[in-house]
């Protein structure tokens, strides 16, 4: 089966990266990311959080504008931090013949986590974003800082195995869309 990757955005919304932990960053990460699968030809797939505190259509709804779906694209709207309960998700992967799922996203331990191991039982290699995901900015020393979230759960993704699919963790930039060697 030929190797063809789908880049997954996830919740970047412009509610979440007001309290984001360097949300400049990842959305520069995430933005060129998406820029070059576009130009590869390689999908991407937004996914936008709805609850009883995010309206649909509503300002903080709204994808950040640098990361905004083309006409063309692909966007899913879920309820829950799993992007694959309750959505088309998992078919409209299939129906493009994805074999890998790029993680990217909001927010590191809830939305992000749960998609890419969902992605895992559904069939899907996995690349995790190191620089591509971001989560709450906590100055409460009664919990874990973002930063350390983040790390953790790029360690975490590093070391799962999950025979016979593949988990990495990569940096933005060393993404490369050509073929699977």
């Amino acid at each position: 089966m030929a190797h063809t990757p789908v880049l997954l955005v996830i919740d970047m919304q412009i509610l979440f990266l007001g309290p984001a932990y360097r949300p400049e960053e990842t959305i520069a990460a995430i933005a060129g990311l998406r820029t070059r699968a576009l130009a590869a030809g390689v999908p991407v797939i937004t996914l936008r959080q709805h609850s009883g505190y995010l309206e649909m259509g509503s300002s903080g709804w709204q994808v950040a504008p640098e990361l905004a779906p083309g006409e063309d694209e692909i966007v899913i709207d879920k309820t829950t931090a799993d992007s694959f309960l309750g959505t088309d998700l998992d078919a409209r992967l299939r129906g493009l013949g994805a074999t890998e799922v790029i993680v990217t996203g909001f927010a590191t331990e809830f939305c992000v986590d749960a998609t890419w191991k969902q992605a895992l039982s559904h069939g899907y290699d996995v690349t995790l974003v190191a620089d591509g995901h971001t989560t709450f900015d906590r100055d409460d020393s009664t919990r874990v800082s973002a930063a350390r979230s983040i790390e953790l759960f790029n360690d975490i993704a590093g070391a799962i195995e999950y025979p016979p699919r593949t988990v990495r963790v990569q940096k933005a930039a060393e993404i490369d869309f050509g073929p699977a060697i």
